[in-house]
């Protein structure tokens, strides 16, 4: 899908992935569990590195964690976490590899206790979209009291790599908060 031009857009939004990203994807209320699952792990794989590294490195992940089936990565053992630290394609830092596989398991059990993940991580805002109204960049927090609470959560559960920060950036991601800019054309759209 081409990316709408002469469009203002909030203004991380620079590259071409990223133009896309913007476009089609973040922001948009995410329902399905496998693409909440891709979300955590990549949000997870992002600490410390900058999006745009993770959007181009989506791919390779894709392939690399069975595209992101839950089940098959809870499964993954030594060979496999093995040739994960040799992939290129991805970032390759131990405990992110190690704590995605934690997390799937995890992931599983909550699926397990609540029917689905998405009935679970929806919880924390009340089932319904945040609709935050920033003008500026700088007016967006980076955390909340809502990622407070599921960052805690989240690793009282055992998950790692669920800081409030990154559970706020994958709130953004999947749709749990609208934070385009006001002057966004997608802050009108996603309302």
């Amino acid at each position: 899908m081409p990316a709408p031009v002469n469009k203002t857009r909030c203004p991380w939004a620079r590259d071409e992935s990223s133009i896309e990203y913007h476009d089609v994807e973040w922001g948009v209320p995410v329902h399905d569990d496998r693409r909440l699952f891709e979300f955590l792990i990549l949000e997870g794989a992002q600490a410390g590195l900058s999006w745009s590294t993770i959007l181009k490195k989506r791919p390779a992940y894709r392939a690399a964690f069975d595209r992101f089936d839950p089940r098959k990565v809870a499964r993954y053992r030594a060979p496999k976490i093995a040739a994960l630290m040799a992939n290129a394609g991805i970032v390759r830092n131990r405990l992110k590899i190690a704590s995605a596989v934690g997390n799937a398991k995890v992931f599983l059990a909550v699926q397990k206790e609540f029917g689905t993940f998405d009935r679970y991580i929806w919880g924390f805002v009340g089932g319904r979209t945040v609709q935050n109204r920033w003008r500026r960049l700088a007016d967006a927090p980076a955390r909340t009291p809502q990622s407070d609470a599921m960052s805690k959560d989240l690793a009282r559960r055992g998950f790692r790599f669920v800081g409030s920060t990154i559970c706020y950036a994958f709130m953004q991601a999947v749709g749990m908060v609208n934070d385009h800019l006001t002057g966004c054309f997608r802050h009108s759209e996603l309302r």
